[in-house]
């Protein structure tokens, strides 16, 4: 892939966004991430936070941004979830249709500014607050549940707390002091009833502005409010620790980002402080490198720019990649379809039997892959692994279903399924999520080396698929590719297992929910149940760890005991309520 020349970089908050177009540095001597990337234009625009701002807003902030770069990387506060980043996906896809498009939450952003792919904490506060660390693939996070629940050391919580510390004065001396007249003047009030009626109808960033005139009051000796940055400073301290611990270090790189750090020094010294009592060993440190810079950085390095080291690891063999998907076998035309639109009823029928057993042709031809499949997979959960299906549109859709199947039918929590646009993409199409990482999903999950990823793509080459295995790569969990595109381009080195079932073009070109989307249930039913049966969990060829939920599920765990052991239906059905309908144990009884 071509490194891109132009790269647009987005942060967006509560308070404002930053942007930077950035072009590559030549030959880059430092290892700073930002230092990849020359800024040659940048601005500053509203907030936009993705969970505070409408799409409309959103849309319009974007038009004001340049319009031909060749990657774009969009990083907003409130981008948490798999839903949220494909609704920023599509936004931002909508504005440059021709760019490469990365997205992620403001955390992406100020890791990637502070510390490309290596590990850290970063603390950021601004007009909220969070403490994110990084060791591998793994994240781990403290505060910023927002305004009402957390986000503790933001300047909103600190303007809140001054504001509660002012009218408690007043409450217990009845008078209201110079800093309280302060902060009338400043939101041109008179009373401090109208002081009140302000702050529960102000937003979040209407109140964070106090934050400075907190800080100000501290430095004139204010007590109460130097105890406030106090505690709020210290709570960012002990995040910092719980972080740091979870990850397993004690001498973290931790990098402090925002504006309550970056426009107050004193908030900055009194975080140092408490952290050096904390956790003497990390080395804080603000970071002036801007996080649009960092989002331009995740872009640029989605997009092809990256390091000879980094690139190294996703070779591959000239075949179909992300920039000819037009080659691959489930975008060709069917030739015997081609004027289906104007076929009777009848013969759309008999087209379509006609061309079914393909599928089962292509299952067939790929027997021993489908066995190396089944062997690793069950290898992995005798030994308490995991199996993750990971896939976007129709291919994790089959994941998600395969893997909600088991617990019910098997009793077996050891099958997971991530999808691309997160559980709501199975009734609601995300489809601009397949262009995402798996990376953050998978690291929720906590994916270890005794754990197996199987990848479904019927082109063999969607990133959101690709991302989970190079993941599993890392950690050294098992890998699994399943496509249906023999022409794919083929990753150097290859995969554990690579499925390549040839089902040919569909007769409605691309639509891979059709004979490619057959073969792929039939694979994973395959595996899945094999593994079942390999693990103990079907006695003959029934059921035996089946989880009876409701009357249907009663009957057949009656007719399954009365078969197996011989039974009459009333002894089957006694036995089943004596043991609470745990079918696995009566047959372990005997």
């Amino acid at each position: 892939m071509q490194s891109p020349n132009r790269v647009l970089g987005i942060e967006g908050g509560g308070t404002k966004t930053d942007w930077v177009l950035a072009m590559p540095a030549p030959a880059p001597e430092s290892a700073s991430p930002a230092l990849a990337l020359v800024p040659v234009q940048s601005g500053r625009l509203g907030p936009a936070n993705l969970r505070l701002t409408p799409d409309p807003a959103l849309s319009a902030l974007f038009a004001a941004l340049p319009t031909d770069p060749e990657a774009v990387g969009v990083c907003l506060a409130g981008c948490a979830t798999d839903a949220d980043r494909a609704r920023l996906f599509s936004l931002a896809q909508r504005r440059w249709p021709a760019a490469r498009i990365r997205v992620g939450s403001d955390r992406d952003s100020a890791l990637a500014a502070a510390f490309g792919e290596q590990d850290g904490i970063v603390v950021m506060s601004g007009t909220g607050a969070a403490v994110h660390g990084r060791c591998g693939t793994r994240i781990e996070k403290a505060g910023g549940w927002g305004q009402l629940l957390g986000d503790r050391g933001s300047s909103y919580v600190i303007a809140m707390q001054g504001l509660r510390r002012v009218l408690s004065q007043y409450d217990l001396s009845q008078k209201v002091t110079p800093f309280a007249r302060t902060l009338l003047e400043t939101l041109h009030l008179r009373e401090l009833q109208d002081l009140v009626q302000w702050a529960m109808q102000a937003d979040k960033m209407s109140v964070a502005r106090l934050a400075p005139c907190i800080v100000q009051a501290a430095l004139a000796g204010e007590p109460e409010m130097l105890e406030v940055l106090q505690s709020e400073a210290g709570a960012l301290a002990e995040f910092t620790r719980a972080v740091a611990g979870r990850l397993g270090t004690e001498n973290p790189a931790v990098r402090l980002f925002g504006g309550t750090f970056c426009h107050h020094p004193s908030y900055v010294a009194l975080f140092n402080y408490r952290l050096s009592v904390l956790l003497p060993k990390a080395t804080p440190e603000l970071c002036t490198e801007s996080g649009a810079l960092g989002a331009a950085w995740l872009a640029f390095r989605d997009a092809g720019g990256l390091p000879p080291e980094t690139a190294a690891e996703q070779t591959s063999v000239p075949g179909i990649g992300p920039e000819n998907l037009s080659e691959a076998a489930t975008e060709q035309t069917h030739p015997g379809s081609v004027g289906m639109d104007r076929l009777s009823p009848e013969a759309l029928v008999d087209l379509f039997l006609a061309e079914e057993p393909r599928v089962a042709q292509a299952l067939t031809a790929a027997r021993e892959s489908l066995l190396a499949a089944l062997l690793l997979v069950t290898r992995a959960l005798e030994n308490g692994g995991r199996l993750f299906y990971a896939g976007a549109g129709t291919s994790g859709r089959l994941g998600l279903l395969d893997a909600a199947e088991i617990p019910p039918t098997f009793g077996s929590d050891q099958v997971r399924a991530i999808l691309a646009g997160g559980t709501s993409a199975m009734v609601h199409a995300a489809e601009g999520a397949e262009d995402g990482s798996a990376d953050e999903a998978l690291s929720r999950e906590g994916l270890a080396a005794g754990d197996v990823v199987f990848a479904i793509t019927a082109s063999g080459r969607t990133p959101f698929a690709l991302s989970a295995l190079r993941t599993a790569r890392s950690l050294g969990a098992g890998t699994v590719l399943l496509s249906c595109n023999p022409r794919r381009a083929k990753t150097v080195p290859e995969w554990d297992v690579e499925i390549d079932l040839d089902t040919g073009p569909e007769l409605l070109a691309g639509s891979t929910r059709l004979k490619a989307g057959s073969a792929t249930k039939a694979a994973l039913n395959l595996i899945s149940t094999c593994t079942m049966v390999r693990l103990g969990r079907v006695r003959g060829n029934r059921m035996s760890h089946l989880r009876v939920t409701n009357a249907k599920l009663r009957d057949r765990a009656v007719r399954t005991l009365l078969e197996t052991l011989a039974l009459s239906p009333e002894e089957a059905r006694n036995r089943l309520e004596a043991a609470g309908w745990d079918l696995a144990r009566c047959l372990a009884g005997q």
